[in-house]
């Protein structure tokens, strides 16, 4: 099938930055759009950033003109450049894809299937 692989989390000081990164890998023959959630303690988990296989970007508001998503599609990875944090951008962070993945046949050739797929997260402690 298809695994997400998040890095890059970790503690940081407010005010600094950190970049998470996430590989997308196995049978995969096309990713929709990809994305960042992200669960604070207590809370539900919420849209951070998205972005199409076109380049159109989705950004919560409470991250916007402070976090940049990208995309390299050639490799099946997505990233997102975390600047300003703030105490409240704690939180697991969490990678997500739409990918239309092959899935062999019993009698032989290939078909496509789609799910939504996600990491397994990546922790992001900001200290006041």
């Amino acid at each position: 099938q298809v695994q997400l692989v998040e890095s890059g989390g970790g503690l940081v000081q407010a005010g600094g930055s950190l970049r998470l990164s996430c590989a997308a890998s196995g049978s995969i023959f096309s990713i929709n759009a990809m994305g960042w959630y992200r669960q604070a303690p207590g809370k539900q988990r919420e849209l951070v950033a998205a972005i199409t296989s076109g380049g159109s970007t989705n950004y919560a508001d409470s991250v916007n003109g402070r976090f940049t998503i990208s995309r390299d599609n050639a490799k099946n990875t997505v990233n997102l450049e975390m600047n300003s944090l703030k105490p409240e951008d704690t939180a697991v962070y969490y990678c997500n894809a739409e990918v239309t993945y092959n899935v062999p046949q019993a009698m032989g050739g290939l078909t496509q299937l789609w799910y939504e797929f996600w990491g397994r997260g990546t922790q992001v402690t900001v200290s006041s």
